[in-house]
């Protein structure tokens, strides 16, 4: 595959993950909402079902191509970029830890709560791989200098 191709699957990836975690955030935020006023269990919520689990895998491999793809100097993400990119990833990471756990505690109503907690889970399954493969590079890349 020449650059451009590469290119143009690492933008396609990186917006492709972006809409279907957003998509499916919000779904999960509703079903969210349904565990919290006490309407279903907690095994009911989206991505504990089967299929939140095949949208959970299909968000971290869309997520591992973005990274790799960034690895190799051919995805959306550029080499100056990476800091910054790495920063709102651990952002997004402690969000979708965070949210879920806060709002059980103090629901936020109506559906606020639910959907903080919703779409900061899925953006952060799909971020995981992107930001765990390019902290390997960083770390890499600074061992190398040594």
């Amino acid at each position: 595959m020449s650059n451009g191709i590469m290119g143009k699957v690492g933008s396609w990836s990186f917006i492709l993950g972006i809409i279907i975690a957003l998509i499916f955030g919000l779904w999960h935020a509703v079903t969210y909402e349904a565990y919290l006023n006490g309407s279903s269990t907690v095994n009911e919520t989206f991505f504990t079902t089967d299929n939140g689990g095949i949208i959970a895998w299909l968000l971290a491999v869309i997520g591992a191509i973005v990274g790799i793809l960034a690895v190799l100097g051919r995805g959306t993400i550029t080499k100056s970029e990476i800091p910054g990119f790495l920063l709102a990833g651990i952002a997004l990471l402690i969000m979708g830890g965070v949210f879920p756990v806060i709002i059980a505690m103090y629901p936020l109503q109506p559906y606020i709560g639910a959907l903080f907690a919703g779409v900061s889970i899925s953006l952060a399954i799909f971020v995981a791989p992107a930001v765990g493969i390019l902290a390997i590079k960083a770390i890499w890349d600074m061992g190398k200098e040594v």
